[in-house]
């Protein structure tokens, strides 16, 4: 049993997170997280903003256990009708279950988010970092090309984007991200900007380090906790253009059930049976507003200065 497992047994989890003077950085790094963890559990609002999206996960990940019917099965006799026993949330204009289409959806929704934020943040990071930390004309050229993209509103340049490279939902995943790494680059930028001159950085320096391993190794590690903060913030924006993009035709195509197209093919019946729009589009407003309340969670433990200005 090593010293660690001993102390940990002699002193109990709890207070061996909580010791102020940790023996190891294995114990270090626990015990920050732990505290993080009791103060972004002090938070009501961000523990419900995290129950939603946990929900999320389990629901997309077990979607073909809880979805009680097939989500394209198409049954004509049962089109329509309101919400019952047998269909919870109703049915569409092809008989369609709205409340396996609404499970089912949620994967395409995690699939997105995560994708868009796998392939945006790190452009975002790399960008600002190197542009932060090398100034001159790299930073000028680096940040007119994001000044470029700023320029646009979100969902009219994804659209550009998308009406180019074609409709589906690959393409909506890869005009979104194109839209979605500007505001990282710009805080990745500032926050490397604060710290390029420390004392730590010079004594990187000083020990022969190249630019790439400085920035890799002890800029973009710092900037991490900020831009995870802010692409929570931004998913509940990501998962909105994703549905505009679907109800326009532009991104998932049928039958898959994306929650924007299922409440563009409600809309022709939304007088009459208005469930067929509504239903999907509560879904979008819940999990939207999930992500943003877990984004100010994180942001009050990861950032603690914005929570106290605020």
């Amino acid at each position: 049993m090593t010293s660690e497992a001993q102390n940990l047994q002699a002193m109990g989890w709890r207070a061996w997170l909580l010791s102020s003077s940790p023996t190891s950085r294995n114990q270090a790094r626990l015990g920050r997280a732990y505290i993080g963890w009791l103060a972004f559990q002090s938070n009501p609002l961000a523990m419900v903003g995290f129950g939603i999206v946990l929900g999320l996960v389990v629901v997309a990940a077990f979607a073909p256990l809880i979805a009680p019917y097939d989500p394209n099965a198409q049954v004509l006799t049962d089109r329509l009708q309101y919400f019952s026993m047998q269909h919870w949330f109703g049915t569409d204009e092809l008989g369609r279950d709205i409340f396996s289409r609404i499970v089912h959806g949620a994967r395409l929704t995690l699939y997105i988010v995560i994708l868009v934020a796998i392939i945006a943040a790190p452009i975002g990071l790399a960008v600002g970092t190197t542009a932060g930390y090398l100034g001159g004309w790299v930073d000028v050229v680096l940040m007119r090309i994001t000044d470029i993209f700023l320029a646009f509103p979100k969902l009219v340049l994804a659209l550009a984007l998308v009406s180019a490279l074609g409709p589906g939902i690959e393409n909506a995943i890869i005009a979104i991200a194109i839209t979605s790494w500007p505001p990282y680059a710009r805080i990745a930028r500032a926050e490397t900007i604060t710290i390029r001159n420390s004392d730590f950085i010079a004594a990187v320096r000083l020990q022969g380090a190249g630019r790439m391993r400085i920035i890799w190794s002890h800029i973009v590690p710092l900037c991490t906790s900020s831009l995870i903060v802010r692409v929570t913030l931004d998913m509940a924006g990501i998962i909105l253009i994703a549905a505009g993009l679907g109800f326009l035709g532009l991104g998932a195509q049928p039958p898959l059930p994306e929650w924007g197209a299922m409440i563009s093919s409600g809309r022709k019946v939304l007088l009459d049976q208005w469930w067929v729009a509504t239903v999907p589009g509560v879904a979008i407003f819940v999990v939207s507003l999930g992500f943003n309340l877990l984004g100010d969670g994180l942001r009050d433990v990861l950032d603690p200065k914005s929570g106290e200005q605020g």
